[in-house]
């Protein structure tokens, strides 16, 4: 997978990429190529599997299941069909013992992507992916700190002081999102991503079903943050189906935390309850305007994810492609059109905006700010 594997996939993206296309039939070398890939993998996947014992360590299992979903999804980049029966038992008893879905997922990137001399699991060797990689999964990190300092918040209160350490940890790590996000949509090439790293995040069929292609939001941090801090609701049906997508594309330490939103009390609402009760306290106002601070770094990242790289590396290029390709240009199935509106919500959730058919929680953090308001003006600011 470091060796062969890279190297045949970043020769037909350089073929491709000459051409400006997304893919090319009909030519020897690209055949060649292709035979070659699907060829070897399958040998090397089928002497695994004729094993018939899966590793013990659950860590195994899930890099493993990474390893051969790397392997479906190359396949699936260049359209060509595996031999289902050398790699769908394999992958199909790998999932079943983690609960996951049999492909390869996000977190195959940039969580459990174990480097060797300083190398880790890519497609090919090219720039652009290791700068995707990186800077993707430097602000998956940010998103997984942020998540789990405001996790340990509800257990100390609101308005502890020690609640301050942990709120104070939450807003820099949205900060390093959006620091992150930035320097991602500075160094990626816009063509290079589009023609040759984006094919290979596809939906591909595993044994006779069809599983969905990987999302950039396929982490439980995200989705904490978005319940916690108040800004989307567990409850929301259109929030549910979100989450409930992304259930089987998480890692199994992840679907817990997932299971564990939808009796969570968000922050934003604490907060409120306990200024309403009285007196404002150092500990208390400071923490709220930490909150507020998290909202809205929370809600900056994901306005900037949109406008800065959705936009430009996925729905602009796209517009460009040749007709023949508008119906295969997202990982999720639906139509782009479709996608981009279902982004588009999130992204006007998460930065609670006010739009028409749309419940956001701007009026509960214009509650905390009128009532922060207002214990200045009263002088309840020091008790």
């Amino acid at each position: 997978m470091r060796g062969e594997f890279t190297e045949l996939n970043t020769k037909l993206e350089e073929i491709y990429f000459a051409e400006r296309a997304i893919i090319l039939h009909d030519r020897a070398d690209v055949d060649d190529l292709r035979r070659t890939l699907v060829r070897d993998g399958g040998s090397l996947i089928a002497r695994v599997a004729e094993r018939r014992e899966l590793p013990a360590d659950r860590d195994a299992r899930y890099e493993l299941l990474g390893l051969v979903g790397f392997y479906l999804g190359a396949c699936r980049r260049h359209e060509i069909e595996p031999d289902q029966s050398q790699v769908a038992p394999l992958a199909l008893a790998l999932s079943a013992s983690l609960g996951v879905a049999p492909r390869f997922a996000g977190a195959h990137q940039n969580i459990h992507n174990r480097a060797v001399d300083g190398v880790f699991h890519t497609f090919t060797t090219l720039a652009c992916e290791r700068v995707f990689l990186t800077y993707n999964g430097l602000a998956v990190l940010a998103y997984r700190r942020a998540a789990h300092a405001l996790r340990d918040v509800p257990a100390l209160g609101v308005s502890n002081p020690l609640a301050t350490y942990h709120l104070t940890d939450a807003v820099a790590a949205l900060r390093d999102v959006l620091r992150f996000s930035g320097t991602l949509a500075a160094e990626l090439d816009r063509d290079r991503f589009f023609y040759n790293i984006r094919p290979y995040f596809k939906s591909h069929r595993v044994g006779a079903h069809e599983f969905r292609g990987v999302n950039a939001g396929d982490i439980a941090a995200i989705n904490a943050i978005d319940v916690l801090l108040g800004l989307c609701s567990p409850h929301d049906p259109f929030y549910q189906g979100v989450t409930a997508d992304k259930y089987p594309y998480v890692p199994p330490e992840e679907q817990e935390l997932l299971r564990a939103l939808v009796t969570a009390e968000s922050l934003v609402d604490m907060v409120a309850r306990e200024l309403e009760a009285g007196g404002v306290s150092p500990s208390l106002r400071e923490n709220a305007e930490l909150v507020l601070a998290a909202c809205r770094h929370h809600g900056a990242a994901s306005v900037f994810h949109h406008h800065r790289l959705v936009v430009p590396f996925l729905a602009e290029p796209a517009a460009e492609a040749p007709p023949e390709r508008q119906s295969d240009m997202t990982a999720s199935g639906p139509p782009l059109s479709a996608v981009i509106e279902t982004l588009a919500r999130l992204r006007d959730l998460r930065a609670a905006r006010s739009r028409p058919g749309l419940v956001t929680a701007r009026p509960a953090l214009d509650r905390v700010r009128a009532l922060l308001d207002d214990g200045l003006r009263s002088g309840h600011g020091g008790n």
